[in-house]
């Protein structure tokens, strides 16, 4: 992953390839594959459908309306996703991976 670090408003972020939103250095965009089916994940529906089998459910509880929450109820982990599928990136992707590893990878898209 590369970007830039942007501090705004008292939060730092990455901000990746900040010329290209969503695409890393050599202009490639990634995609995150659910390694049961091999099905890349295209939508915020499908992912959704994979995390509930996994245990994970819509968490309203932040009221930010821009971001949509997953949490589990056997662990203290929340994922915070964009609310526009467009703005989903290695970020967010990554940040699914760590918290199921047997599940999901991240690749290049071809």
């Amino acid at each position: 992953m590369s970007g830039v670090w942007v501090f705004k408003n008292g939060v730092i972020r990455l901000v990746e390839n900040p010329n290209q939103s969503g695409a890393d250095t050599n202009g490639r965009r990634k995609v995150m594959v659910y390694l049961p089916t091999g099905e890349v994940v295209s939508s915020y529906s499908s992912l959704e459908q994979i995390l509930r089998s996994l245990g994970w459910e819509r968490y309203f509880g932040s009221g930010d309306t821009d971001l949509l929450q997953f949490h589990k109820r056997s662990s203290i982990d929340l994922i915070s996703l964009p609310r526009d599928f467009t703005k989903f990136n290695s970020v967010y992707m990554y940040d699914i991976v760590v918290k199921n590893p047997s599940y999901f990878h991240v690749r290049d898209s071809h």
